[in-house]
């Protein structure tokens, strides 16, 4: 390799200092803006996901067949309990009515006998995803 004389390195250091000097990080007042509204928004976003916990609740399955069955089976469901809420789940090759959100299976199961008097294959599932 060449050698580099005494006055290139002077000036090579010279020059690295100079722009060195220059040379700064990030500011460490670096703040964050962001909407009022968005706050609100996830504040409302968190309540609603402490209120919905699907793993961890009962459901009760009122029927299990071919799609038309099962939209017009959850509509009388609704016409007749209208305090509890219906979902149609797809679980091939089935449609199957699911009702209910309960917390306990206590709770489940007195709500299970007062759907058996109106549907009758009616199981008691804890669903997983």
């Amino acid at each position: 390799m060449r050698n580099l004389t005494f006055k290139k390195i002077c000036f090579c250091l010279l020059t690295i200092c100079i722009y060195s000097n220059n040379l700064r990080a990030q500011d460490k007042n670096n703040g964050i803006n962001q909407d009022e509204k968005f706050g609100q928004l996830l504040n409302e976003k968190q309540k609603i996901n402490a209120s919905l916990s699907i793993n961890d609740r009962y459901k009760i399955q009122i029927y299990s067949g071919i799609s038309d069955v099962a939209k017009k089976t959850m509509s009388e469901f609704k016409q007749e309990f209208s305090d509890l809420d219906a979902t149609i789940i797809f679980n091939t090759p089935n449609y199957k009515v699911w009702v209910g959100n309960f917390r306990t299976r206590i709770e489940a199961e007195r709500n299970l006998t007062e759907i058996k008097r109106k549907y009758k294959n009616v199981l008691l599932i804890k669903p997983n995803k």
